[in-house]
């Protein structure tokens, strides 16, 4: 028997998916004391971003997934969305190494940084599936019928960051940047606001221009773990901070101003 769509509530969908994910998230922040269990409590909230968005798309508003970008894109994208991943981490490292500002540890050598990418780029995968087709193939496509662009981006750019709000604390509790641990939490809220909003923006701008879950998917892999490979092993300063967020604030800006989001507009039909 077929069902009838209901419209589509933000608010429901945004609590199932806090609900389902943010506990996984504060375990994250307080237990994942060992390699193992941060990988572990690190993907599990964004499995669960796939686990609420189907209990919603399936059993609440019950209107499907047809549309989420069920293709494999085309090898020009995965190219693309690695160089960019490349450029926002490899390029900086390379120039602090290069400027003296970092030296690569005794006993590391590329061959296991590449080793450990793989590896961590292949494990994250599945996790970053599971934000993307939440997140852009399922919730900015609802946002879209019900706002203009730039709102609808803007509002997806925000909850996708807001979504992060437990692991940000946490950073700010642990990395103690001032003695007031309310101050050093503000700071990282403040500092990463922007930049994060705006890699939201070159998340939603790949899949709107790719029509593709497994383009988009890769860069998210590939921005986490080409990341994390390199601060586990030859680690990174202040210039590589600095790179990304700013590069991504300005990538982010001009897409979301001249961006070609055509695919994304055509929607609201």
């Amino acid at each position: 028997m077929r069902t009838t769509p209901k419209p589509f509530s933000l608010r429901i969908y945004l609590l199932i998916v806090v609900a389902i994910s943010w506990p996984f998230q504060i375990a994250y922040v307080l237990w994942a004391n060992t390699p193992f269990m941060r990988y572990a409590l690190s993907s599990l909230p964004m499995i669960m971003v796939t686990v609420a968005t189907y209990i919603a798309g399936r059993y609440i508003f019950r209107d499907g997934f047809s549309k989420a970008g069920w293709s494999w894109g085309k090898s020009k994208h995965y190219f693309a969305v690695f160089s960019l991943a490349i450029f926002l981490w490899v390029v900086p490292t390379i120039l602090e190494l290069v400027l003296g500002m970092r030296s690569i540890p005794r006993g590391v050598i590329v061959p296991e940084i590449l080793g450990n990418f793989l590896l961590r780029f292949i494990g994250t995968l599945i996790p970053a599936f599971g934000e993307e087709f939440g997140w852009r193939g399922y919730m900015l496509p609802h946002l879209i019928k019900q706002y203009s662009l730039r709102t609808a981006l803007l509002l997806q750019a925000f909850i996708w960051w807001g979504w992060h709000l437990p692991v940000l604390v946490g950073m700010g509790m642990t990395e103690k940047l001032t003695d007031n641990v309310g101050v050093s939490i503000a700071i990282v809220l403040v500092v990463s606001l922007i930049p994060g909003m705006m890699n939201a923006i070159v998340f939603a701008y790949i899949w709107t221009v790719t029509q593709s879950l497994a383009v988009v998917t890769v860069y998210h892999a590939a921005f986490d773990e080409i990341r994390d490979a390199i601060a586990s092993s030859i680690g990174f300063g202040l210039l590589v901070n600095i790179w990304q967020m700013l590069t991504l604030t300005i990538l982010g800006g001009l897409l979301l101003w001249k961006g070609n989001w055509k695919h994304l507009t055509a929607r609201k039909t």
